[in-house]
Order: structure tokens, then sequence, then C-alpha cells
């Protein structure tokens, strides 16, 4: 269940109608480590368990990937929603982003919003040295791909997605949250969980892209990031720094390449190179 009807009045001109309008749901996850509460995150319910996953992997609350913590979806409330997981991590898997601790509250639209500070830095002074070569005529049929699965964002318009593909542009996952950022973490718990990781090289996102995503790709070692809108320039400088090939403005058939644009080639280049 990831909307929820609500009645409106619509004014268009001099004229009024009521509605009934799909509205994407939001609702608070609380997530407990070793029995204390860590974080509260407002999200889209549904696909928890990889929501949770990913948090841990792009937070660096846990040290390894390789490591599966046990999850327990605790409580439902009336609706049958869940609104606490439990997690029990020994204290030599956990990682500094537990002990760099957020504040209760993780809002679902802003990825940094939650933290009690920005200290995090660790990963400055490493890039992803990756090789591999995307051909940019191939990005608007990613988009089309992740769109045709915005299940929720049909019927709510307030939802964002993530996609991730394969360098040849196979979709290994989407995933719909109210929030970018959750979005993210649904995909990239997702690609743990179902040991795709290695496969993906591309995140397609539906919104914006802040230098919180960008950290997220390069923490799950994903070289190539497009979105639908605008960057900030911190997210732009970020992929430069951390070798992100970062595409934004994709829509009407145009991209604009901010950062590594060595990896992106065209049609004709990758007949040349024999592909």
């Amino acid at each position: 269940m990831a909307t929820r009807d609500y009645e409106g009045k619509k004014f268009v001109e001099n004229s009024e109608e009521r509605i009934l309008d799909s509205l994407t749901i939001e609702e608070a996850l609380q997530i407990n480590i070793n029995n204390k509460p860590f974080t509260v995150s407002m999200r889209t319910p549904g696909d928890d368990t990889s929501l949770v996953r990913g948090l841990l992997h792009s937070e660096g609350i846990i040290k390894k990937q390789q490591f599966s913590p046990d999850i327990i979806l605790k409580k439902e409330n009336e609706d049958g929603i869940i609104t606490v997981v439990d997690l029990n991590i020994p204290e030599d898997e956990l990682g500094e982003g537990y002990t760099n601790s957020r504040s209760l509250l993780s809002v679902s639209s802003c990825g940094i919003c939650g933290r009690t500070e920005l200290s995090d830095l660790s990963f400055l002074g490493k890039t992803i040295e990756d090789h591999k070569k995307m051909n940019i005529s191939s990005i608007h049929d990613l988009f089309e791909q992740m769109n045709a699965r915005q299940h929720n964002f049909i019927q709510s318009g307030g939802a964002h997605a993530a996609a991730a593909f394969t360098i040849h542009g196979e979709l290994i996952c989407v995933m719909e949250d109210i929030g970018r950022h959750n979005a993210v973490d649904k995909v990239i718990g997702k690609l743990i969980i179902t040991n795709s990781l290695e496969k993906a090289s591309i995140i397609t996102v539906s919104g914006r892209v802040s230098y919180e995503i960008v950290i997220k790709c390069f923490k799950a070692g994903i070289p190539f990031l497009a979105a639908v809108s605008a960057p900030s320039s911190l997210a732009v400088d970020y992929a430069k720094e951390l070798g992100i090939t970062l595409l934004a403005f994709c829509r009407d058939h145009r991209a604009t390449c901010y950062s590594n644009p060595s990896r992106v080639i065209f049609d004709q280049e990758l007949k040349d190179l024999g592909a």
C-alpha cells in the first residue's frame, strides 16, 4: 500500500469541483539497533528491508557489505504498515556511521537534514576506477524503462524513483519512495540482498541530484549516475572528486554530463572501437 485516497476541492479559474486524489503515503519507520533507537526514517511503506539494508551500507553503519544482519520487521500500525524495525549487530561489525549517529529524525526529502554533523569525509581521496563506456544514445531508453515501472507515481504524482542497470542497459531493479534518497537506498539494498551489486553500473533517479546521492552511488561502487533534473554544485564537485560520471537534465532527448565525460561515447565511437 503506497498510496491513500484523499478528498479535495479543485479550483480552475472560476469553477470548482470535488475530487478524490491518490496521494503517496509518508509514514515513520523507527530503526532500532541493539535495542536502542538509532533513527526514524520518513518513507513510503514497502520494500522496508531493502531500505534498511541500503541505509546500513550507504551510511557506513556496518563495516562489511558481506555481513547480513537480521532485519526484524517488528510492529505494525492499524493500517498494517510496519512502524518499527529491530537490528542486532555485533559491536565489531558496526562502522563509523553508527558512532557518528544521526539525530532521531531523518526526513524523506533530505538525506543530510537528520544528521547531527557532517564529519564522515573518510571517502575523500578515493575514486571509482572504472573504464566501462556508456553509449549516450541509450540514456533515454533507461529512463523510459524506469518511468514505465513508476506505478506509485502514476497513481499519485508524488513518488520518486531510482533504478539500477547494467552497463549494457539491462534493468536490474526499480524502487519508488516519497523520498529521493530513500529510493536510492532501496535500490542499493535490493542489489545487496540479491547479490546483484557487482552487475550494476548505472543508477537513474527521477528528480534532482544532491551530493548525498552521489556519495551513496560511490559507496556502492556504481560509476554512472543519471538524473531527470538538475544537480547541485556540491553534487558535481563530489562526482568529479569520486570518479562518478554524472549526467543531468536527461529528458526531451538531451542530457548534460558534468563530470568524468570520458566514459560517455557516441554510436560512431562504439563502431570505431569495434563494439
